[in-house]
């Protein structure tokens, strides 16, 4: 909603701040001006991206408006999810972990934390490292360079609508130039008339540049920032996640394993040592 309020704010300061001491606002609807820019940077974001990208737009709209997807009783509920985890591997062995790797919608395990278990992309990333774990990889330096490698390549997928976004904005001021030419242009050929006449023709060329330049700083610019904090955001979950393996495979008992993935975390979303070491007191008996 953040968003939704900046919007606002920019467009009551812009317009307010030029009515206010009397300017009119009819000048500013030029028709003309908005077809040529918002067409031709239309146009532009089509030829330079994927159906990929593309389709990823219409998403990236929703996700700006939510803000990032994990809060603190995200991790925590993550935190304890690796904990159960890591101390049914350490009694049982990691291939006491395989029945819920397997099938993790049906594991009786996974079920205790439903939001985890909700999360498509979550669950494949953890399920695929821990599946790993159980086939045998012991190496923590060999993993830790394939987690690298993959969060890099869904880091990527991830900000590719954003890069997009950015482009757009970069070229919204040029194409705002691109609409003041030609309405230069048009006011030459009526050079001849009143100077009444030529002053509304120069203003509504001027109205491009404008438009151009609040378009990219006041709204598409700062839509692709919001977008690239928010992808920035939510890849500490995974991060988080990678953390905590990481532990584990080097041979740390499951509390201090979460202590090194709680660590990973930004402040305003990282919970204490104290209710983290509560939260795992109240957690069921791990079943295998």
């Amino acid at each position: 909603m953040l968003i939704i309020v900046g919007f606002v704010i920019v467009t009551f300061s812009v317009i307010g701040g030029y009515a206010i001491p009397g300017g009119h606002l009819a000048v500013l609807f030029q028709p003309y001006e908005f077809l040529i820019i918002l067409g031709a940077a239309i146009g532009a974001f089509l030829t330079s991206n994927t159906k990929t990208i593309l389709a990823g737009v219409g998403k990236s709209f929703g996700r700006m408006l939510k803000g990032p997807r994990h809060k603190k009783d995200s991790y925590v509920e993550m935190l304890s999810l690796l904990h159960q985890l890591f101390k049914l591997a350490k009694s049982k062995g990691n291939l006491a972990l395989e029945k819920h790797i397997e099938n993790p919608e049906d594991s009786s395990l996974f079920a205790e934390f439903p939001a985890v278990q909700g999360d498509h992309h979550a669950m494949a990333f953890l399920c695929d490292y821990l599946r790993l774990l159980t086939m045998g990889t012991e190496n923590p330096h060999e993993l830790e360079a394939l987690m690298d490698q993959d969060l890099e390549t869904h880091h990527h997928e991830e900000t590719a609508v954003a890069s997009a976004l950015y482009t757009m904005a970069d070229g919204l001021p040029a194409l705002g130039i691109v609409a003041a030419v030609l309405g230069v242009i048009h006011t030459m050929g009526s050079i001849t008339e009143p100077p009444e006449i030529l002053g509304q023709l120069i203003g509504a060329a001027l109205v491009g540049t404008f438009l151009g330049i609040l378009m990219s700083y006041g709204f598409v610019g700062p839509m692709a920032a919001a977008l690239g904090n928010i992808i920035e955001a939510d890849a500490k979950y995974y991060h988080c996640m990678k953390a905590g393996m990481l532990a584990h495979v080097a041979g740390h008992p499951p509390v201090i394993s979460m202590e090194f993935a709680r660590k990973t975390l930004p402040s305003d979303v990282r919970p204490s040592f104290a209710e983290l070491e509560e939260t795992f007191d109240n957690l069921p008996p791990v079943a295998n």
